[in-house]
């Protein structure tokens, strides 16, 4: 058991071994030394090729599966019999180089489960009396307790704010960037982090029942249910290698000619059909790589060809997953004034509207930035400011209204008409005067609507877009790009249902998204698609990758997947059709070993060709 384990685990450097081995035969014969040198080379890298060949056989035969490997191993077995040891070499290589491909291409990583774990929660701050707080571990809340989360911290619990306002970032939990205002009676999850404020959270769900706890837990069963990818040629050989035993034997009984039964064995190895799906794979991975489509194995892509629904998150995958201005109005004469005193103000605040407002005014190059003489937050509503005699209120309506400001109806319906594009509304009074309404959104990547066209042309028949936004701004960026179907207010578990509701349909879902509340989505679809530019455990756990994060990639990914599945039929056709062919011709008296091999090796470099047409 240990030696097979041993063999087993160095499979590939003994791949390698015997790749030199056979290398040095035939420069040895280059360069005219004797065959005795050349036959000993073979021989050894036959020997040490068909090790854990032979042992892998010998384990399907324990379970009564009739493998390839069993097919491989009597064929070198019977090339050793009659002294064809080049054969018995190139096979055994080629058939583990086949299998180090597989398992390159295969290979997929399960660190996104231990990097989920590493940012839960891991301590609280627990209210044990009045003015009374104590750190403890996690584990040791109980439903009912009460915790008190500072700015900066986790919020540790699923639980409801009973005491205080802050400003909690969810785009752990909801995939949304922008800051959410929580105050008395706000739900509020374990892992989203209070930016500003503090809060005090009765906990509802704790430990393992929290939305984090739960969404580590959908990543790691939708990963245990997707079984490891069978090889094409495993399945193939549960009829092929019975078959050609069977009639190697028969041929050998009925003509008396161990020669020839041993040549229909060495004749029916199929080595393109070994070679042939590895090298298309590799070839198609080794393309997308070069166009910023990172494929992570050959599986995907049979898959991903296959894909007839695509499901979409919105932030950082449609859209740039960043706040920018994106509509300024303007009430007073002076514009440019009005921009660059809200710029002046906002300055104060790492709010991220505040901080677009900024970034926007300083790409306009307008004028030095006015003094601020006095400043204070007005939690949950805004900031006012002093600057020369003018006093300065920016933020929500209600921050006006309370200071006495009046909003004519033209301003009100403003307002409204920007709320409905989806757009967060950041307006400026001074002196008592509505100067500016700046409406601020999470802006569409510009290949966006591009793209879903794109999609339908590639056999794509249902789009959908999933999100933890509101509804209005799901139904504006859907009808932006032509996805025809859309659902908001969605946590990750509520996404994973939408993907599995489609699966159960019969469809071949493929899901894109970037953040860690994706990452149950991306595990349980078919297929996953990760931004380059998400996080660590969307791009672990996805299949496909788009390093660039642009959408214009997805498409590329869907035509080279579709391409490179249709080359790699091509090479199974090629490899089955040329051993039918040397098998019939061979019984007919047509094909001898010499020729059969010369055919064999040249099947090989054919579906190698083939394959090396998708590197372009």
């Amino acid at each position: 058991m240990q030696i097979q384990k041993w063999f087993q685990q160095h499979k590939n450097h003994i791949a390698l071994v015997s790749g030199l081995l056979i290398a040095g035969a035939y420069g040895g014969h280059w360069f005219g030394l004797p065959n005795g040198f050349m036959n000993s080379l073979l021989v050894m890298a036959s020997i040490i090729g068909a090790i854990p060949i032979m042992l892998q056989a010998y384990q399907a035969l324990k379970v009564k599966v009739i493998s390839i490997d069993l097919l491989v191993s009597i064929a070198v077995i019977g090339a050793f019999i009659i002294g064809e040891y080049h054969e018995s070499a190139i096979v055994t290589w080629l058939f583990l180089f086949g299998g180090f491909l597989e398992q390159q291409t295969l290979k997929k990583t399960r660190e996104s489960i231990r990097f989920l774990a590493a940012m839960a929660p891991q301590t609280a701050v627990k209210i044990v009396g009045p003015d009374q707080f104590k750190t403890v571990a996690v584990d040791e809340i109980a439903v009912g307790n009460q915790v008190l989360v500072r700015a900066g911290a986790q919020v540790p619990v699923d639980g409801q704010v009973v005491a205080g306002t802050g400003y909690v970032n969810e785009a752990s939990i909801t995939g949304e960037a922008q800051l959410i205002t929580k105050s008395i009676g706000a739900a509020v999850y374990s892992g989203s982090v209070v930016d500003n404020g503090t809060i005090t959270v009765v906990a509802n769900q704790v430990g393992d029942d929290t939305a984090f706890a739960k969404i580590i837990e959908l990543v790691e069963d939708a990963q245990d249910s997707q079984s490891t990818a069978e090889r094409f040629i495993d399945r193939f050989a549960t009829y092929y290698t019975p078959a050609v035993l069977v009639l190697a034997i028969l041929i050998g009984l009925v003509t008396r000619d161990f020669k020839l039964a041993i040549t229909i064995l060495v004749l029916g190895c199929p080595g393109a059909l070994v070679i042939g799906a590895p090298v298309s794979i590799v070839a198609g991975i080794g393309n997308g790589a070069k166009n910023g489509v990172l494929i992570k194995g050959g599986e995907v892509v049979n898959t991903m060809a296959g894909v007839d629904t695509v499901i979409f998150d919105k932030t950082g995958t449609l859209t740039q997953g960043k706040m920018t201005v994106a509509q300024v109005t303007s009430f007073t004469a002076d514009k440019n004034a009005a921009l660059a005193i809200a710029a002046a103000v906002e300055r104060q605040s790492d709010h991220p509207l505040a901080q677009a407002i900024v970034t926007y005014v300083a790409q306009q190059s307008l004028a030095a930035t006015p003094k601020i003489t006095d400043s204070q937050t007005v939690k949950g509503l805004g900031i006012q400011a002093v600057i020369g005699q003018q006093t300065v209120r920016i933020g929500r309506a209600k921050l006006l209204t309370q200071a006495g400001i009046v909003l004519t109806q033209d301003q009100m319906r403003a307002i409204d008409g920007a709320q409905k594009a989806g757009q967060s509304i950041v307006l400026v009074a001074i002196d008592q005067q509505l100067a500016l309404l700046i409406g601020v959104a999470d802006t569409l990547k510009p290949d966006a609507a591009e793209m879903v066209t794109a999609l339908q042309q590639n056999g794509v028949k249902r789009l959908m877009l999933l999100t933890g936004d509101h509804d209005q701004t799901a139904r504006n960026i859907a009808q932006a790009v032509g996805i025809p179907e859309y659902h908001a207010n969605l946590l990750p578990a509520e996404k994973v249902v939408f993907v599995k509701k489609a699966q159960a349909q019969g469809q071949t879902v493929a899901f894109v998204g970037d953040g860690i509340n994706d990452s149950p989505s991306l595990a349980t679809a078919d297929i996953g698609i990760a931004m380059g530019a998400g996080t660590d455990v969307a791009i672990e756990t996805s299949d496909i990758v788009l390093m660039q994060s642009t959408l214009t990639e997805l498409v590329k990914a869907k035509q080279l997947t579709r391409r490179t599945a249709r080359n790699l039929r091509q090479n199974i056709v090629i490899a089955i059709g040329t051993v039918a062919l040397l098998l019939v011709g061979l019984i007919l008296g047509k094909v001898q070993m010499a020729s059969g091999m010369l055919v064999h090796e040249l099947s090989i470099l054919v579906v190698i060709l083939n394959a090396m047409r998708l590197i372009k």
